[in-house]
């Protein structure tokens, strides 16, 4: 009897132990090429005059969808594109509710902000001369990508298998701020002036058998090496086809950072666009090959939006003397103004911002709409810790988010860009603390604690 015990005993620790196991990570990942069919304006740059003529490389989204020990899903889904626009956004969220019973808490929707991917349906609208032909071409592409993205999440959950996660912050440095550095005389400098963050946050997913099924990482850096007519990922896409060459059968994703003022530096040509590729590769496989920390099978999830005021707009004398700007999609923004104000329009004085927050195994993610500006995400990790992740271009791109120090001086993050997305004005002071008070709030229910300051 007294050695039938301690074996009993035994047998019942095994087994909770292979349950324990049994109810850890599930992650199942998805894939799909969303690279238009035939010509098509490309959204980033107002300087193009025509459609896109061919491709560099397919573009693709991305999703890794994700389980905990008690059923809890949630899915980051990552894309070559500009930024989701609201309305477009909302309605796959929507979608996602009702066919998946996935909240809005539930579903991060990132963009790595290339510069050569398709314009989408209600964005940029006065950057470019699009007409009928080519506003029907963007509607019609941007239909079928919401299609894709539903169908692409309800793939990943489909791969649900047993996994094990792992996080880690590496670090590479080729974005440079642009607003404290000018890229004319950059090869003059012998120092560069910031704010920066040189983050490279890394989230590797192992499968049942210990191989490397995904790997999900990002950079605080805007995609604009290349100006081109041609479709890409710019220098993100290259990492992603890297990774994978270097890992095969892994899915790669990359998640766009506090990119807002910061540059590649130097670009413009395709090799330099394939330099930061590999070399974000190269950091992301250092973390991977080096002691990662071990992530438990907890999640949490939390999602607001914050009412960003906006100031009231210009007056038809400003706006008048605006339509003879020497940038034409002022012009455009202006004149499309004064002829909406004459019509009697109701502008909107404020705008619904998204923030969410994720708790992964005590990985703690923050993501945000909009190109949010690295003080941020500096600020973000002042609170939270070095190692937090901080995703923007998240859910909604409908502006950009400077901090208040941009916000008074003004220049294109804090005052021009407006027009480019075309807000009726500016943001109004206090939005920063605004912002991250929300962030605050949502971040202490999920177990996220804030660091002593040192």
């Amino acid at each position: 009897m007294r050695l039938i015990q301690p074996i009993a005993g035994l047998l019942v620790a095994c087994l909770l132990t292979i349950g324990a196991k049994a109810q850890g990570w599930k992650a199942g990942v998805a894939r799909a090429v969303i690279t238009p069919q035939g010509a098509i304006w490309q959204g980033g740059y107002a300087s193009r005059t025509h459609a896109s003529d061919g491709k560099l490389h397919d573009l693709w989204a991305k999703a890794l969808a994700l389980q905990d020990a008690n059923g809890k899903r949630a899915v980051l889904v990552t894309t070559d594109l500009l930024g989701f626009p609201k309305p477009l956004s909302d309605r796959i969220r929507q979608r996602l509710q009702q066919s998946l019973g996935l909240a809005k808490a539930d579903v991060i929707l990132n963009s790595s902000h290339t510069h050569s991917g398709p314009v989408l349906g209600k964005a940029l609208q006065d950057i470019y001369p699009v007409g009928p032909p080519e506003q029907a071409t963007i509607d019609t592409y941007t239909r079928w990508l919401e299609e894709q993205m539903v169908q692409l999440v309800t793939k990943a959950l489909a791969d649900l298998e047993p996994a094990e996660l792992f996080s880690q912050n590496g670090v590479t440095r080729f974005q440079v701020n642009r607003r404290n550095n000018k890229e004319a005389s950059l090869r003059e400098q012998t120092e560069l002036r910031g704010p920066n963050d040189y983050a490279v946050p890394v989230l590797k997913v192992l499968n049942r058998r210990g191989g490397l099924k995904a790997v999900a990482f990002g950079y605080a850096c805007h995609p604009t090496v290349l100006d081109l007519y041609q479709l890409s990922g710019d220098w993100p896409g290259f990492a992603q086809i890297e990774l994978e060459k270097a890992y095969p059968g892994a899915t790669a994703l990359f998640f766009q950072g506090a990119a807002g003022d910061q540059n590649p530096l130097p670009r413009r040509t395709i090799p330099l666009a394939r330099q930061y590729g590999r070399e974000m590769a190269v950091a992301v496989e250092r973390v991977l090959d080096e002691p990662m920390r071990s992530l438990p099978a907890q999640l949490g999830t939390a999602y607001a939006e914050v009412d960003l005021k906006l100031n009231p707009i210009l007056s038809d004398a400003d706006l008048t003397r605006l339509t003879t700007h020497k940038d034409t999609y002022m012009q455009r923004w202006a004149t499309r103004m004064l002829a909406e104000k004459k019509a009697g329009a109701q502008f909107i004085r404020s705008y619904p911002y998204p923030v969410q927050v994720w708790n992964v195994g005590g990985q703690a993610l923050f993501s945000f709409g909009g190109e949010l500006v690295i003080e941020y995400a500096l600020e973000i990790k002042k609170r939270f810790g070095p190692d937090a992740f901080v995703l923007a271009y998240s859910n909604d791109v409908m502006g950009y988010i400077p901090s208040e120090t941009i916000l008074k001086e003004g220049g294109y993050e804090g005052d021009s860009s407006q027009m480019v997305y075309g807000l009726p004005s500016t943001w109004t002071t206090g939005l920063q603390a605004q912002i991250l008070t929300e962030v605050d709030r949502l971040a202490s229910p999920l177990g996220l604690s804030k660091v002593a300051p040192k």
